[in-house]
């Protein structure tokens, strides 16, 4: 066998189809164009509607959506808290040894261990972490939020238009 012998498997390659080659070809005469009419000759842009305000740009885009209520906690971890080595740990304990932002709400998670009694002020706890610190001995506070329920709704419309 020599490489001028060697065929594609029948069936495998299909011969495309030859479009506007006259009228004895399946695709003669108008070459599946329908007859006359703009479509029929030059391309005309994809999503062309003859003029009218075509429908991508019809359609309103919308930013998405910002939840005016959303409450964002800075997580301290039950690893952190025993690093520390103090007996009473508030945020603002926290922030003085560099472990919090100022006047974030710090939230308590359950990472790590607990193996002494400690009293523990935050913002919010986990239900992993409360029951590691109360197991330790320690006691948990739950601290107020600074704001004093929902803020009033701005609305949901983007600012930079």
């Amino acid at each position: 066998m020599k490489l001028h012998d060697l065929t594609p498997v029948p069936g495998s390659r299909k011969q495309p189809q030859r479009k506007a080659r006259g009228i004895a070809g399946k695709g003669g005469k108008t070459a599946g164009r329908g007859s006359k009419g703009q479509r029929a000759r030059s391309k005309i842009p994809v999503g062309f509607e003859g003029g009218q305000m075509p429908l991508n740009r019809r359609i309103p885009k919308l930013g998405g959506f910002k939840n005016p209520f959303r409450v964002e906690y800075q997580a301290i971890n039950l690893d952190v808290i025993e690093a520390t080595e103090l007996t009473e740990i508030t945020p603002e304990v926290l922030h003085q040894r560099g472990l919090l932002h100022k006047g974030a709400l710090a939230k308590v998670l359950g990472r790590g261990e607990l193996n002494r009694s400690v009293t523990v002020k935050a913002h919010a706890f986990s239900e992993s972490a409360k029951a590691a610190i109360v197991a330790a001995g320690g006691s948990v506070e739950v601290l107020p939020k600074p704001f004093s329920g929902r803020p009033p709704a701005k609305g949901n419309a983007l600012t930079n238009r």
